[in-house]
C-alpha cells in the first residue's frame, strides 16, 4: 500500500527507546513528523539524527511531535545514539521505533507486503526505501511524503518550512508560493471566489494575473 496525502496514517502500537506507544494516542492533539532511516549506524542518518535532535525545538515551537524508526531492535537505537552525539553534539530527543517484525515498514508501503525474513539480517540496500518523511495532522491524515535515496541527507529545515505552510493553511483559505517562508506574502486560495475574497480581504490584493492574487500573511508583524 502507497501511502498518499489526504490518507489516515495508519496506526500501530510499538516499541520505541521511550516505552510502548500507540501512534494515535501518541500524537494526541499535535502535528507529527515521522521520519525512517534504513539501519543504524550507518553515515547519513547519523548526520540526520544528530540534526534533528538539534532543532526539534524549532518543532516543539509548533506543536509538532517527531518520532524515528528503523528495523533495528531498541537496544541499538540506544547504543547508536551515543555515537551520535559524540560526531553531531547532540542525542536523539525524540523516540526511535524498533520495527523488528517489519510491520510499520509494511504497513506504510516503505517495504513490499510480501517482505520477510530476519531484519538483523537485514542490510541498508535491502531496506533503502525505509527512508521517508512522514507529516501526519492532529486529524491523523498523511499530510507530507517524501522520500529520499541513501546517499542524499535530508533537509529538515526544509520540512520546518513545509510544516509552516501546512498550518498557516489549516486556518486560512490560502496557499503560499515558491520558496515561500514565514512572515512572507501569500496566495488566496484558488478555491475562493473574488466575492468571498473582499469578505475575508477587504483590504484588498495585488493580482499580476486575474488567478493570482497576493496578499500579506495574516498576523504578520
Amino acid at each position: 500500500m502507497t501511502l498518499q496525502i489526504g490518507d489516515i496514517a495508519p496506526d500501530f502500537e510499538a516499541e520505541t527507546t521511550q516505552g510502548r506507544i500507540r501512534f494515535h494516542d501518541w500524537i494526541g492533539n499535535s502535528w507529527c513528523v515521522l521520519f525512517s532511516h534504513p539501519k543504524d549506524f550507518t553515515p547519513v542518518c547519523t548526520t540526520e539524527l544528530g540534526y534533528m535532535a538539534k532543532i526539534k525545538p524549532e518543532f516543539d515551537k509548533r506543536d509538532v511531535k517527531v518520532i524515528g524508526l528503523s528495523v533495528d531492535p531498541v537496544e541499538n537505537h540506544a547504543k547508536w545514539a551515543r555515537d551520535i552525539e559524540e560526531t553531531q553534539g547532540f542525542a536523539p530527543n525524540y523516540p526511535l521505533i524498533g520495527d523488528t517484525n517489519l510491520s510499520i515498514s509494511k504497513l506504510w508501503g516503505m517495504l513490499a507486503a510480501a517482505t520477510t525474513g530476519d531484519a538483523t539480517t537485514r542490510t541498508p540496500a535491502d531496506n533503502q526505501t525505509v527512508r521517508n518523511v512522514f507529516v501526519v495532522g492532529p486529524d491523523k491524515k498523511i499530510k507530507l511524503v517524501l522520500v529520499y535515496p541513501m546517499t542524499t541527507g535530508r533537509n529538515f529545515d526544509e520540512v520546518l518550512r513545509v510544516i509552516d505552510s501546512l498550518q498557516l493553511t489549516a486556518k486560512h483559505r490560502l496557499a503560499t508560493p515558491v520558496n515561500w517562508k514565514q512572515g512572507e506574502d501569500v496566495i488566496i486560495a484558488g478555491s475562493v471566489t473574488d466575492d468571498e475574497a473582499r469578505q475575508l480581504y477587504p483590504q484588498g490584493w495585488k493580482a499580476p494575473r486575474p488567478y493570482i492574487r497576493i496578499v500579506p500573511q495574516p498576523g504578520r508583524v
